[in-house]
């Protein structure tokens, strides 16, 4: 037990010696939460729109009043031709133009319709239809105004009430996401290259020697990451609810310790992918391109799960990315307990078990 825990103290002084791998372990986390979490959002605000107005009359510069007066839109140039529209596209600013017909309010007082044309620019989708969805609500509230006298026999009137994340802030997504992949990657990739390391400098031949048994190699290089990624994981959790305003509806204690298993399971894997990799580079590669595309994609972050091809659906069940946003988002957005949990963290325990007897499995008692 001595040399073992000599075995722990020297990785952890290799580790504070390194300073190139502290601030990958403990730089790249915060700047990552922080970009990710003020950068991605599919929300849209002050989006630049243009006006071509052929009636200029009370009720068009009512509805352009409103969009105004909204955060998503500032309206950026009024066009006078439609023949401006395209050029107006081209120069990269407006993101949709709105096209009032002639006639507008007579035809609206009249005969009770009007044409208002929505034109968006759809080399970003998404964007795309959340721009034509935000304006085709502002003029919804709109009509609803204008027809409130108006009385019908039956009516059918929708109302919609989101759970979890009322004010559908795309953070409450994507920080959760964010903090799995950051937890994930730096794990992987700060213990895929330690026994690399070993191999690269010349001091495997020591390790090979010694009386330290394979298990106790393997073991001994991933306590110093566990309680190093535990103090990542704590800067994170603090960074989402005092900055983001992320909200914690479960148990912290549950979330602390679903997250030291996801991080264990993390770390189990990056010395697996040591154990087979012969050079430093090799494991980086590894650890970063081949975990990084399949965390990313296949783990229901993004893309939804449900909407991909039946094999990758499969394939996403290996992913251990997947079973751990499940689990974060269950206890800081739902505040769901270890009742409705129990299915994911078995899975991430089966998970950490296979890593690491694969990786004492694949050690290397003698040097090729």
């Amino acid at each position: 037990m001595k040399r073992f825990i000599g075995f722990i103290k020297k990785e952890f002084y290799h580790i504070f010696r390194d300073k190139r791998s502290l601030f990958i372990l403990f730089g790249m986390p915060i700047a990552q939460i922080l970009l990710f979490g003020f950068a991605i959002t599919n929300e849209i605000n002050n989006v630049d729109i243009a006006i071509l107005d052929h009636s200029k009359d009370a009720s068009t510069q009512e509805i352009i009043n409103k969009i105004s007066a909204s955060k998503y839109f500032t309206i950026e140039q009024f066009i006078t031709r439609e023949a401006d529209i395209e050029d107006a596209f081209k120069k990269g600013k407006i993101k949709a133009v709105l096209n009032f017909e002639k006639d507008f309010s007579k035809n609206l007082i009249k005969e009770q319709r009007a044409t208002l044309q929505i034109i968006s620019d759809a080399t970003d989708p998404n964007t795309a239809n959340t721009i034509t969805n935000y304006i085709s609500s502002i003029l919804k509230n709109y009509e609803q105004s204008k027809n409130r006298s108006i009385e019908l026999d039956y009516q059918v009137i929708p109302e919609t009430r989101m759970v979890y994340n009322p004010e559908l802030k795309s953070v409450f997504t994507f920080v959760p996401g964010v903090m799995t992949i950051i937890l994930m990657l730096v794990s992987a990739m700060m213990t895929s290259i330690s026994i690399t390391r070993e191999k690269e400098l010349g001091t495997m031949e020591i390790l090979l020697v010694s009386p330290i048994k394979p298990f106790q190699v393997i073991i001994g290089k991933v306590v110093p990451y566990i309680f190093l990624s535990v103090i990542n994981a704590i800067v994170i959790v603090i960074l989402s609810i005092f900055i983001f305003k992320m909200p914690v509806q479960g148990s912290l204690f549950l979330l602390g310790a679903e997250s030291v298993l996801f991080i264990i399971a993390s770390l189990a894997l990056g010395i697996l992918i040591s154990t087979i990799s012969e050079t430093q580079q090799t494991a980086m590669m590894i650890s970063l391109m081949g975990l990084m595309l399949p965390v990313i994609l296949l783990s229901g972050f993004i893309f939804p799960i449900s909407s991909m091809p039946e094999p990758l659906q499969v394939i996403s069940h290996i992913i251990p990315a997947k079973w751990f946003i499940v689990i974060i988002k269950g206890i800081m957005l739902k505040g769901v307990d270890i009742s409705f949990l129990w299915k994911e963290s078995v899975i991430l325990i089966g998970m950490t078990i296979l890593f690491i007897g694969l990786s004492i499995k694949k050690y290397k008692i003698r040097l090729e």
